[in-house]
């Protein structure tokens, strides 16, 4: 890696974009002691322009940026690092310094959703209903529509098929609740696999 801090006075623009869901979280500087100690540490660290020295991020907050890849722009003269933030990144409180919401994702979200069913017992909800008639009720409507979606890629329906694929989704994450585990464990294993 070859960055040319002499066009920026010393120093280049370092784009922040969240490693899973590729959302940027914030714009900061660095400078090369900056960037040496980003790669040694593992954790992102910056200069300031308006207290003129280096900081680690999440300093006070302990809301820390993980490394996970650093790439150089095309004129190596800015960076784009990947990074795991520890919770909210913009000082004001906020999970992003474009005042956006943290965007993990609508399965994220549906999981979400379906916890909040279930741990909140909500009267008349297909979720709740279906996780309290127990772990073997759940299980089979899972293999239910594994069934049904084997079924449906053996035609041509698309529409019958996107549908199903959706319904073992759902009834997915309701037993993945059931069983004490997060979607986010079973992406760390697929992710495993992939790094091999």
């Amino acid at each position: 890696m070859t960055i040319d801090f002499e066009k920026g006075n010393g120093l280049v623009p370092v784009i922040i974009q969240d490693d899973r869901t590729q959302q940027v979280l914030m714009l900061g500087y660095m400078n090369q002691e900056a960037l040496d100690l980003t790669k040694k540490d593992g954790r992102v660290h910056f200069f300031s322009r308006t207290t003129n020295r280096i900081w680690l991020k999440g300093e006070t907050s302990e809301n820390y940026l993980y490394v996970k890849s650093i790439k150089e722009d095309c004129d190596s003269d800015a960076l784009l690092i990947q990074a795991k933030p520890a919770g909210n990144v913009c000082h004001t409180g906020s999970f992003s310094c474009f005042a956006e919401k943290n965007s993990k994702g609508f399965l994220y979200e549906l999981e979400e959703t379906i916890s909040e069913r279930i741990d909140q017992k909500v009267e008349k909800s297909y979720t709740y209903d279906l996780y309290q008639r127990g772990i073997n009720k759940m299980a089979q409507k899972v293999g239910e529509e594994a069934v049904e979606l084997v079924i449906e890629a053996k035609d041509d329906n698309a529409e019958l098929f996107k549908n199903e694929a959706a319904d073992l989704l759902y009834h997915f994450l309701i037993l993945l609740k059931a069983k004490g585990f997060s979607l986010n464990e079973i992406e760390e294993v697929l992710l495993q696999r992939n790094s091999k």
